[in-house]
């Protein structure tokens, strides 16, 4: 079986269609998915700082143009999207901690994803508030407030740090990084049909 890992966070729109996107792509050609969350702030301050500066024009033609072909994307992928949302750009400190205690279980941090990535991508929902962390925790099954509480302990502290820190170390920029089979690297919603092509070639 040929293995995916998907360094994400959640609160990227991009990261919302790729996460969907790719399930299908890995069912179809026999690959397992590891979700590896990640703290894409981390990421930017370390090797992609331009980010910033790219927001302080929200409304150049550029970012007018990126907003459209996100929704665009949206329709192709028949997904839901209500974007920017009232809470753009969201702190994701605490829901990828939330995702870092469910890592070993990979079902159950994939729901959780799912979920989070619907309340701020589409509900418009706050994620760096607890009670809809621990709400959503609830709704797929886990006890939500423990959720919250043990993703402010030192170890899930060190475990986001570190992810983070891994996705630097192996060339990543950004919210998703892909990789297939060990070191071939991927970024975002828009090179799909590359990893689809390195599938094929495994």
């Amino acid at each position: 079986m040929k293995p995916i890992e998907f360094f994400f966070d959640l609160s990227s729109p991009w990261t919302y269609l790729a996460f969907h996107n790719i399930q299908p792509i890995a069912r179809a050609h026999n690959a397992s998915l590891r979700w590896r969350p990640i703290l894409v702030g981390g990421v930017f301050n370390a090797v992609n700082p331009a980010v910033y500066s790219a927001r302080e024009s929200p409304d150049n033609p550029r970012m007018r143009h990126t907003f459209k072909v996100l929704k665009d994307w949206a329709a192709w992928s028949n997904l839901p999207l209500n974007f920017p949302s009232p809470h753009h750009p969201a702190k994701s400190v605490l829901p990828m901690r939330a995702c870092c205690v469910l890592e070993d279980r990979q079902e159950v941090l994939q729901r959780f994803a799912t979920a989070v990535f619907e309340a701020y991508c589409v509900g418009e929902e706050n994620i760096d508030d607890p009670a809809v962390i621990a709400r959503l925790g609830t709704e797929i099954g886990e006890e939500g407030e423990a959720l919250v509480e043990r993703a402010g302990s030192q170890a899930i502290k060190d475990h986001l740090r570190a992810n983070t820190q891994e996705v630097v170390d192996r060339g990543g920029y950004g919210s998703p990084t892909i990789f297939v089979d060990g070191n071939d690297m991927y970024f975002g919603n828009d090179q799909l049909p590359l990893v689809e092509l390195a599938l094929q070639r495994r």
